[in-house]
């Protein structure tokens, strides 16, 4: 039998493709095969954008539809397609990466590919490149301190419940909301209500065209773009 191929899950960071790793470019030119995700609706992905002035001319890539649903039937008929178009490139002893916005293991798509992946390769090596997230890039471009001292920090999706994310918001010192885009009316009004508003700034497009900053979370968008984030600084510890 033909032992797997090694599969790469790579973080390719926000959006500066400064920001990729030695280590990831150093993969991503020794790898046989390089996958990206994209939406189903375009033919286009910003991971591959990001990671584009470090592939070497002979590498190519293959981009996987994704689609951008909550249906969970067309979500699972997409996972199981793209995972078995990777595991036939693994399983025939080559080594492939999924390349993944910010971090491999942080709100990606690959932590659910990599399951299926396992089923359908038995016995498959992973190796996970780690990349900057996309609220570290934010931090670092705003200057705040994400925490100090005896302080915490969460990490929280927007489109958490709210009763759920306002009572892990209350026991924070400090906070990141990544997916800020998706009924961001409804967050605005959560934090104004906490009394969170002064201490958030807004994040969209960090490291691409648009990018912008809000200190005043009264002045961001109604409909951000979705690579929109928040960082809440309360430092209670």
């Amino acid at each position: 039998m033909t032992r797997p191929g090694t599969l790469f899950g790579i973080g390719v960071g926000p959006g500066d493709p400064e920001l990729v790793t030695l280590k990831a470019v150093r993969v991503l030119g020794a790898v046989d095969a390089v996958f990206a995700a994209s939406s189903s609706k375009n033919d286009y992905s910003i991971a591959e954008a990001i990671v584009a002035p470090h592939l070497p001319a002979s590498q190519g890539l293959t981009r996987l539809p994704f689609p951008m649903t909550r249906d969970q039937a067309a979500l699972d008929a997409a996972w199981a397609k793209n995972a078995a178009a990777m595991a036939a490139v693994l399983a025939a002893g080559r080594d492939a990466a999924f390349i993944t916005l910010g971090d491999p293991l942080l709100y990606s798509t690959f932590g659910y590919v990599l399951p299926r992946l396992r089923d359908l390769v038995p016995g498959l090596a992973v190796e996970i490149v780690p990349g900057i997230t996309s609220f570290q890039a934010a931090a670092a471009r705003t200057g705040q301190v994400l925490a100090e001292g005896g302080e915490n920090l969460l990490v929280a999706s927007g489109i958490d419940d709210d009763g759920r994310l306002a009572a892990a918001l209350e026991t924070a010192d400090n906070a990141v909301i990544l997916k800020a885009y998706k009924s961001f009316p409804r967050l605005r009004a959560l934090l104004s209500g906490l009394g969170l508003s002064r201490g958030t700034t807004f994040v969209t497009r960090l490291g691409h065209d648009g990018e912008a900053v809000e200190r005043d979370l009264d002045n961001a968008p109604e409909r951000p773009h979705y690579l929109s984030l928040c960082l809440i600084k309360r430092g209670r510890g």
